[in-house]
C-alpha cells in the first residue's frame, strides 16, 4: 500500500530544466565604495614605486673605476650626502668600504733633518760620566757649591771633591761667578742634576802628566813622606807614589830618607790599578842613557849568552845584541861568535829611555855579510873607521822621528 506524498509533485523537476541565474543587485553606494578602495590601492602602488629606487647592478670594471676617483679625490668626501650630525663627527677610515692602502711619504710631512738633529742636541742630556765640562760657580752651601754647566739643572760638586788634601777656606777659594773645569763623576738623576768634581780631573790630568813623563824618560825629583815594610812613599802631583827598597841605591837604611829629595825615574805606571812605582836606580841609567846617541859606537863586555842575543855591560848599563842585529851571514850557534866575558865594540840602535834599555848592532860594522864570522878580529879593529861611515844612517832615522 503506498503511501502518498501531497508535496512530491512538487519537488519533482521536470528533466532538463536548469536552474535559474541568480542577479546580484548592487546598489550605487557600493559601486562607489569599490571604487574608492581601487582608487587608493591604486595610490599606494604608486607611492611605493616612487619611494624604492631602482637597484643598479655594478660590474667589477665599473667598480674598479669608482675606486680609481676617490684616490685621485684624495678622500674627499663629497657634502651632499653628508648631514650637519656627519659633519661635526671626525672622520673614521673603517667606516669606509675602501680596500686600498693610502702610503705617505717623507716628503710630505716637509722633513727637515738639520732641524730635527738641533732639536735632538737640544734635548740631549749634558754630563756624561768622565766627561769634561766648562761652568761657572752660582751658588755656594756649607756642604758643596752648584755649577752652571749649560744643562737644564747645574751640577753639584760636594765640598770634598772641590779639590785636593783638606780645604780650610772653603767660601774664600770659591767665589760666585768663578769660573772652572770639572769631571763629570755621576750621571744625572730625576732632577737631571749631575755631580762633578774638581779633584777627580785634577788627579787624571796628574795620571796624563806623569804617563807622559814615564814615556819620554823624564827624571822628577820628589819628597819622602813616608815609608812602610817594602820601601818609601811620596806625593807626585797629588798621586801617591812608591820606590820599593830594592830601587833604592842603598835600600839599608831606608827610614833615614823620610824629609829628604830624591831623584827618581818611573818604572810603573797604571793608572787604571793606580799604581805608581818610582826607581832611584833607573834614574841613574836614564842619566846615562841621555848622554848616548844613536850610532855611537860603544865598547862592553859580554855579561850574558841567551838564546835571543846577548847582554852587554855598558859602564852599569846593560844593553841587548840581538840576534838579529849580530850578524848579517848565517851562523849555527850564537856562541861561535862571541863568549862571556869577552869584550866587543857595537853601535848603539836603539835607546829606550822609558824601559831604560840600549840597542846594540855589529852587522852594520861588516863589509860582508857573516864577515864578523870569518874575520871577527878585523872587524872589531875596524870598527872605529867603520863607524863612521854608519852615521850618515843614523843622523836619517833620527831626521824621520
Amino acid at each position: 500500500m503506498g503511501v502518498s506524498n501531497k508535496n512530491a509533485q512538487d519537488n519533482i523537476q521536470p528533466k532538463g530544466t536548469k536552474k535559474p541565474l541568480q542577479v546580484l543587485h548592487i546598489s550605487k553606494k557600493d559601486t562607489q565604495k569599490i571604487d574608492n578602495e581601487l582608487t587608493n590601492s591604486q595610490e599606494e602602488i604608486k607611492k611605493e614605486d616612487i619611494a624604492i629606487k631602482p637597484q643598479i647592478i655594478k660590474t667589477d670594471s665599473v667598480k674598479k673605476i669608482e675606486e680609481n676617483n676617490e684616490k685621485t679625490k684624495d678622500l674627499d668626501i663629497s657634502q651632499q650626502n653628508l648631514t650637519q650630525k656627519d659633519l661635526n663627527r671626525p672622520f673614521n677610515f673603517s667606516e669606509q668600504n675602501t680596500d686600498f692602502q693610502f702610503e705617505r711619504t717623507v716628503d710630505e710631512f716637509d722633513f727637515d733633518e738639520s732641524a730635527f738633529l738641533e732639536a735632538l742636541n737640544a734635548n740631549e742630556p749634558i754630563g756624561a760620566t768622565g766627561e769634561t765640562i766648562s761652568g761657572k760657580v752660582i751658588a755656594i752651601e756649607s756642604d758643596g757649591l752648584y755649577v752652571d754647566i749649560g744643562g737644564k739643572a747645574p751640577g753639584y760638586m760636594p765640598k770634598k771633591e772641590c779639590g785636593l788634601g783638606v780645604i780650610t777656606n772653603f767660601k774664600e777659594k770659591f767665589s760666585i761667578g768663578l769660573e772652572m773645569e770639572v769631571l763629570v763623576i755621576k750621571e744625572q738623576n730625576a732632577d737631571g742634576m749631575v755631580t762633578v768634581s774638581a779633584r777627580a780631573l785634577i788627579l787624571r790630568q796628574s795620571w796624563e802628566k806623569v804617563s807622559s813623563s814615564a814615556k819620554s824618560g823624564e827624571l822628577i825629583n820628589v819628597l819622602i813622606n813616608g815609608f812602610n815594610r817594602g820601601g818609601l812613599t811620596c806625593d807626585v802631583d797629588g798621586l801617591r807614589g812608591f820606590i820599593p827598597r830594592s830601587q833604592l841605591e842603598n835600600g839599608q837604611d831606608y827610614q833615614s830618607f823620610v824629609g829628604k829629595t830624591l831623584k827618581v825615574a818611573f818604572l810603573e805606571v797604571n793608572p787604571e790599578s793606580r799604581k805608581l812605582v818610582l826607581s832611584e836606580k833607573k834614574a841613574s841609567l836614564v842619566s846615562k842613557l841621555t848622554s848616548l846617541e844613536l850610532g855611537q859606537l860603544i865598547e862592553g863586555e859580554v855579561l850574558a849568552v841567551k838564546p835571543y842575543g846577548f847582554f852587554i855591560d855598558l859602564d852599569g848599563a846593560s844593553g841587548l845584541l840581538h840576534q838579529s842585529s849580530l850578524t848579517n851571514g848565517s851562523i849555527r850557534s850564537l856562541r861561535e861568535v862571541f863568549r862571556e866575558g869577552e869584550m866587543i865594540k857595537a853601535l848603539i840602535s836603539e835607546i829606550d829611555l822609558e824601559k831604560g834599555r840600549i840597542g846594540l848592532n855589529t852587522a852594520l860594522l861588516e863589509n860582508s855579510a857573516g864577515e864578523l864570522i870569518i874575520d871577527k878580529q878585523k872587524v872589531m879593529r875596524e870598527a872605529s873607521e867603520r863607524a863612521l861611515k854608519t852615521k850618515a844612517l843614523f843622523d836619517k832615522k833620527e831626521q824621520d822621528k
